[in-house]
């Protein structure tokens, strides 16, 4: 089933969607100098409209997020048919609520001094807007687009992009 790159809503529900299933992207801070986006665990709160990472306190993205630094996300579906570029506020949170929804044997693998770990903090992207391209073709449609766009100069047609207001 593809999604309409039209239907707003619909790309908005799918971008979600995809971002709770495969649960990892790259994030960045704005305002961290020199550093490069990190690999990161990704807990999808689409409901207010948040992605939650755990991090340690200890590092550049924790430090920007002191700040309320503008942060960046970038995400791939993991059919690659969904790539996203989110940009939001980028805040810390000691706030045991999140802390506890998200924990899992996976997250403790990375803070053996669990919970209560005084190193550990989540980080918040309150999600403001996005760019996001799909991509609806399989192996033979994009045999067909490529070779009819060198026969007729017209660029192949595989899919689309559309900016999102999240807030």
């Amino acid at each position: 089933m593809t999604t309409n790159i039209h239907d707003k809503a619909a790309v908005e529900h799918k971008l979600w969607e995809e971002i709770a299933e495969t649960r990892f992207g790259m994030l960045g801070a704005a305002s961290a100098r020199g550093e490069h986006f990190v690999p990161m665990t990704t807990f999808a709160e689409p409901e207010t409209g948040s992605l939650w990472f755990y991090t340690q306190t200890d590092n550049s993205l924790a430090e920007a997020a002191q700040t309320g630094a503008t942060g960046l996300y970038v995400f791939m579906s993991k059919d690659r048919k969904l790539q996203a570029s989110i940009r939001g506020r980028l805040t810390a949170s000691a706030d045991p609520l999140h802390r506890d929804k998200f924990w899992s044997p996976v997250v403790s693998a990375y803070f053996p001094k669990g919970k209560s770990d005084p190193h550990l903090i989540m980080l918040r992207l309150a999600c403001e807007d996005t760019e996001v391209w799909i991509s609806d073709s399989n192996v033979v449609k994009f045999a067909f687009e490529i070779a009819k766009a060198n026969l007729t100069g017209v660029a192949p047609e595989l899919g689309g992009k559309v900016a999102l207001n999240l807030t």
